[in-house]
């Protein structure tokens, strides 16, 4: 059965906006984006890598999704983690969109939390859910999150969407294993207890 795994970029302040170019999300007044791209190395690039290549499907919220299909959609196909985010299913919560134009994209239904168990009974790969902050309180309130894959980056923003703002659910996890990067940034894994 598939899990429902995060996988973030995050600031130590907890900050998931913008993470790759600076017009990604300027929601807020966000100036800061782009701030990945210093730390990037082998490790953080391998583990984004695997996350993608190993997956069975992708869990976007719209903002995600769209930025997603607007970048990675016209991308070298020759690259292998590009090449699965275009043959992989991506299943989209939305509130506004009603279809999904990127191949194998389908906007999930009204009942985001029947549809999303379904798939977890299904065989295959785990769903990743990538940036998505919009989607991940749902998806804690629900107990639906099987594990996380923190990239937490060496630096503090002070501003910008947090991963787990006020009100999220508590949740207990543990620790399944570390890894640090050449640049500083620490590979956080955790399960749900």
């Amino acid at each position: 059965m598939p899990k429902i795994v995060v996988v973030n970029f995050v600031t130590l302040d907890g900050v998931i906006q913008s993470v790759l170019s600076g017009d990604e999300d300027r929601e807020g007044g966000f100036a800061a984006g782009g701030w990945v791209q210093p730390y990037m190395d082998e490790v953080v690039g391998r583990v984004m890598s695997e996350a993608t290549t190993g997956a069975g499907g992708l869990l976007l919220g719209r903002k995600t999704y769209q930025t997603f299909a607007a970048t990675w959609s016209v991308a070298d196909q020759r690259e292998p983690a590009v090449a699965a985010l275009n043959r992989l299913p991506k299943y989209v919560v939305s509130t506004t969109l009603t279809a999904a134009d990127w191949q194998n994209s389908r906007v999930l239904g009204d009942d985001l939390i029947a549809e999303l168990a379904r798939l977890k009974e299904q065989p295959g790969g785990d769903i990743v859910v990538f940036g998505s902050g919009g989607l991940i309180p749902t998806l804690v309130a629900a107990d639906l999150i099987d594990q996380y894959t923190l990239l937490v980056f060496p630096l503090v923003l002070g501003t910008g969407k947090r991963m787990f703002a006020d009100g999220i659910a508590p949740t207990t996890l543990t620790l399944l294993g570390t890894e640090v990067s050449t640049t500083g940034v620490v590979v956080l894994r955790y399960g749900r207890i």
